[in-house]
């Protein structure tokens, strides 16, 4: 896997802790699925609230008060935060204090977060532990309501 590849990969999970857990009205009907169904339908669930609980460990800021979104690009991913409501300047704080703080930790290889939320053989984890100085570029940027991140790997990455 390329560490390009690898960058999508994390884009890709992160989203998986911002969102919000399934109310009981939007799990599928039990009376239309066989066990299988059903067991593949609370597994997801359980994983759901797993990942959801450790990024409350991970990110300072309300899950349920903020909204994430992730976009791939050819060059790696995007990933914005921002709070429900713009007014809510604690959050908006919380949420630039956290994506300037893991924009550092990325570029220094450290991916101690995404490992905590979503385990520590996460797609793609171990390809971007080899990324050396340099090799990673994630642009910040504070934008009304929260902020945002680039993420790309440089060209010329093996």
């Amino acid at each position: 896997m390329t560490q390009h590849t690898a960058l999508l990969l994390l884009a890709s999970l992160l989203a998986g802790c911002a969102q919000p857990l399934p109310t009981h009205s939007a799990l599928p009907s039990h009376a239309a699925m066989d066990h299988a169904a059903h067991m593949q339908a609370t597994a997801g669930s359980l994983r759901q609230a797993e990942v959801s609980a450790r990024g409350g460990d991970v990110m300072p800021f309300s899950l349920s008060a903020t909204v994430h979104v992730f976009a791939k690009s050819p060059e790696g991913g995007m990933q914005r935060v921002l709070a429900r409501s713009a007014d809510d300047a604690a959050q908006v704080k919380l949420v630039r204090q956290h994506l300037r703080e893991i924009r550092e930790q990325f570029l220094n290889g450290d991916f101690s977060g995404p490992s905590h939320i979503h385990g520590a053989h996460m797609p793609g984890l171990a390809e971007l532990r080899t990324a050396r100085p340099g090799q990673l570029a994630i642009a910040y940027r504070d934008i009304t309501g929260g902020a945002e991140e680039a993420f790309r790997a440089v060209q010329g990455i093996g």
